[in-house]
């Protein structure tokens, strides 16, 4: 195969892991240090694509302004999905990009460059429409589970509640072009147009649908701290620039006394002062810094953010150029997190600090605090619960 495209949806804006979505869509967040939609890019380069259109929506500026017109010498095509209508809408507004087979993948998921080959190759030696990257999972009620019969599709269903054995939709699709017309011949729900219902629409042409299964890695963001899960999976499966092991940046700055636990990954231009520990399982973004006799461990902590002297921080998330100061204490989950009108109780996350949250020192987090952008925690205080953008917290 001479040349492979790839459709990669990432329109939309991950609504339930605001207040991290604020500024930036959710395939910009975090998997470690490297924005999901980056490790997107890498599994599919893997897989031999070797064109990909991308579609964007949310915050697309932020989308182009980072990646340009290429990856890694591989062409990149922007088309704007205006109004986030769907998976099928989505794909809709790529339509006059594809020609011939395409691979299509979602841009907030990060799936190993095996399960795309598995597709790649199965597409190839069927004659079928369309063909589905499946995974054997124990649970698929929250994403989508599939049947399958002898290779063949035979149903498609989201959030499944039957006692039926499913294969778990890890979203990795190669699709012949008939896709697009099976697209806007499903009936829309709700005033969006499915993915899943042009599979079904396809279905019940009694057009070809296969699956293949394969074992790879598959993980997803829904709420923030799942960002660390997210983050400690790829560590787990040697994703983090190939290496299971400690990855400390060349121009990272670490003081002989200081103490880094690995698994741990370090991006470019960060600080690690004296007597600070560092790891295992933390991520530090580039240009972060963590002051002297400082524990940074099990976190995922994004760019230009500042760690004070003494401070602890325990499965924590911070958005961009976030400031705890000296001698805060953010202990680690689990806690209950409220995420609009849920409660999730006892989640492991200890805080989760929007972009440019100023904490002053002293203060103390209670497990599963949620801080928006902009807030200001005076020197001292305690925060629990969720505090929206631009709160003032005194002590």
């Amino acid at each position: 195969m001479d040349s492979m495209s790839a459709v990669v949806l990432a329109g939309g804006e991950g609504s339930r892991l605001r207040p991290l979505t604020k500024h930036r869509p959710k395939p910009l967040l975090p998997a470690a240090t490297t924005p999901i939609l980056e490790h997107v890019f890498d599994q599919l380069l893997e897989a031999g694509v070797t064109e990909i259109t991308v579609v964007v929506g949310y915050r697309r500026n932020r989308v182009q302004a980072h990646f340009g017109s290429t990856y890694r010498n591989v062409p990149l095509t922007y088309v704007t999905q205006d109004q986030q209508l769907g998976s099928g809408h989505a794909l809709l507004t790529a339509e006059s990009t594809v020609d011939g087979t395409t691979i299509v993948v979602n841009g907030d998921q990060i799936v190993e460059s095996t399960v795309i080959s598995d597709v790649l190759e199965a597409h190839d030696d069927n004659s079928a429409v369309a063909t589905l990257g499946l995974l054997n999972r124990v649970d698929v009620s929250s994403y989508g589970g599939v049947i399958l019969d002898d290779g063949e599709v035979t149903e498609i269903v989201e959030n499944p509640q039957d006692e039926r054995t499913y294969r778990f939709n890890a979203g990795v699709y190669a699709f012949e072009p008939a896709i697009f017309d099976a697209v806007r011949a499903a009936e829309p729900r709700a005033g969006e147009q499915s993915l899943i219902d042009a599979i079904n629409e396809l279905l019940a042409s009694d057009e070809a649908v296969r699956g293949t299964v394969s074992e790879g890695l598959w993980v997803d963001a829904t709420y923030p701290w799942d960002l660390l899960d997210v983050s400690f999976e790829l560590f787990e499966a040697g994703l983090i620039n190939g290496s299971r092991t400690e990855n400390v940046a060349e121009s990272a700055t670490v003081h002989e006394s200081a103490v880094v636990r690995e698994p741990v990954v370090v991006a470019p231009d960060c600080e690690i002062g004296a007597g600070a520990v560092v790891g295992p399982y933390a991520c530090l973004g580039e240009n972060a810094t963590v002051r002297s006799n400082a524990v940074v461990e099990r976190s995922v902590i994004d760019a230009d953010t500042r760690v004070g002297a003494s401070a602890t921080v325990v499965d924590c998330v911070t958005g961009v150029g976030a400031s705890i100061g000296n001698g805060t204490t953010i202990p680690g989950g689990p806690g209950d997190v409220r995420v609009g009108d849920r409660i999730f109780e006892d989640e492991s996350l200890g805080a989760l600090l929007g972009d440019r949250v100023d904490d002053q020192g002293g203060c103390t987090y209670v497990p599963g605090a949620v801080v928006g952008p902009e807030v200001t925690v005076e020197a001292g205080a305690t925060v629990r619960g969720t505090l929206s953008e631009g709160t003032e917290v005194r002590s």
